[in-house]
């Protein structure tokens, strides 16, 4: 047991003392809030770059009825449509805009320019031109359009949990970010800390110290100590991942809520008068300030406790099977062919995931797949914010240390011939004859 601690203690500190452990642990927070930030930034202010669009309309049903927008501009025009095409042609930033008499017959209506035009101002365009169109329509039917606009409502649908407890909020938004980060952070994971233990091991295995270290310790020893030492840095990584997130988060809830404050103070000051309504619809349609309302909801202990669990669970069947995986190559070009049957699993169950089970979280499919050791980490992790019955947890945790404790079997009766293995190519043939390799 103290040649396993040691091993532990040499993976832990080699990894967690180097710049880039610590560059990296602190550098993350701070760079997805800043991406948060400005992407933020970048979405409300939009194009800058207003694109002029010279509209030739031979119908005349849509003149001077398109609406200028932040990144749009009309101008009508009249004359040739060849005319206007070898004009546009000469301005290399111009968008000409042609209707044409018989517009309602395929390409009756074209955008023709220098550049292409992008997706969004085609859409836009595009919604604008039928909303005219419609309304045409509606008044040619004898429909008053204001009347009918007025009609509209917008409906917002609260939901109610009902628990032991009492009555409380359920935040469904909060609820799907919260289940589709635990599982994304988990699913990222196996991949980055297995992937360091199936290099460790070939590098070990290669430059021969492997061959030392053999003498003194047991294969299944060298590999406990080093899947449970990088498993270590991954925690203590993700921990400090959290408190910084915490930090971060409590100082941002405080600027949004101080915001909060000066609003109604502007409102107060407003009272009576029009920009009031105004204010009051900026105020309510805040998202950051209602995201962190939906956050109360969640119960964050209980997904915390549940996260590290399914982490280290993962973790420890997956880095067995990657460790398995880097005593069989003498290389990481050969792993390829032994990769995908591994991950696989993962990768099918994070696209089931984000399709299925967040649309239908009691389904018989995410049951199963919640409770197989290979798919429950991230199944589960995407389950659990929506609710998931104590029995169906625990049946799930035990199965997953069962998981745990089997794979790591199986990956120690591969691992401890093939560290000493060199210059062979291997076959899923030799390795379950590696396997069957008595003591």
């Amino acid at each position: 047991m103290n040649k396993v601690l040691l091993i532990i203690q040499r993976e832990y500190l080699s990894r967690v003392k180097k710049k880039s452990f610590l560059l990296l642990t602190f550098l993350v927070p701070a760079l997805f809030l800043a991406m948060m930030f400005f992407v933020g930034y970048l979405t409300a202010k939009g194009d800058d770059n207003i694109k002029e669009f010279k509209v030739l309309d031979q119908t005349g049903l849509f003149e001077n009825k398109l609406t200028n927008t932040s990144s749009l501009n009309f101008k009508y025009i009249t004359g040739d449509y060849q005319k206007a095409k070898d004009k546009i042609r000469k301005d290399k930033s111009g968008f000409l805009l042609y209707i044409s008499a018989n517009y309602a017959q395929n390409g009756g209506i074209e955008i023709v320019s220098e550049k292409k035009p992008s997706i969004g101002l085609v859409s836009d365009i595009e919604r604008q031109m039928e909303t005219i169109l419609k309304n045409n329509k509606l008044i040619a039917a004898g429909i008053d359009t204001a009347v009918l606009n007025n009609s509209k409502v917008n409906v917002s649908i609260g939901a109610k949990q009902l628990t032991d407890e009492g009555e409380k909020d359920a935040s469904v938004g909060a609820t799907f970010i919260v289940g589709f980060v635990s599982a994304f952070l988990i699913y990222l994971s196996l991949f980055i800390y297995g992937a360091q233990v199936m290099r460790g091991v070939i590098e070990e295995k290669t430059s021969r110290i492997i061959e030392v270290i053999v003498s003194s310790v047991k294969p299944f020893q060298l590999m406990l100590g080093k899947i449970l030492g990088i498993g270590a840095v991954g925690l203590t990584q993700f921990l400090l991942w959290i408190i910084l997130s915490a930090t971060i988060s409590t100082v941002a809830a405080g600027y949004f809520s101080n915001n909060d404050s000066n609003k109604e103070k502007i409102e107060a000051s407003l009272e009576g008068t029009p920009q009031q309504a105004q204010v009051k619809a900026a105020s309510s349609n805040n998202m950051a300030q209602d995201f962190f309302k939906a956050a109360d909801t969640i119960n964050f202990p209980y997904i915390l406790g549940t996260f590290l669990f399914y982490f280290l669970g993962g973790y420890l069947i997956y880095s067995a099977l990657f460790a398995a995986v880097g005593s069989a190559v003498d290389n990481e070009t050969e792993t390829q062919q032994f990769m995908l049957p591994i991950t696989l699993p993962l990768i099918f169950t994070f696209i089931l995931g984000m399709n299925v089970i967040v649309n239908s979280p009691d389904s018989p499919l995410a049951f199963w797949l919640s409770i197989i050791p290979f798919t429950s980490p991230i199944a589960m992790m995407i389950r659990i914010p929506f609710g998931v019955p104590t029995w169906q947890l625990i049946l799930s945790m035990v199965l997953l240390v069962a998981g745990f404790i089997f794979t790591t079997w199986v990956a120690s009766r591969i691992y401890r011939v093939g560290i000493l293995m060199y210059g062979k190519k291997v076959s899923y043939k030799e390795l379950v004859k590696w396997f069957n390799y008595k003591e």
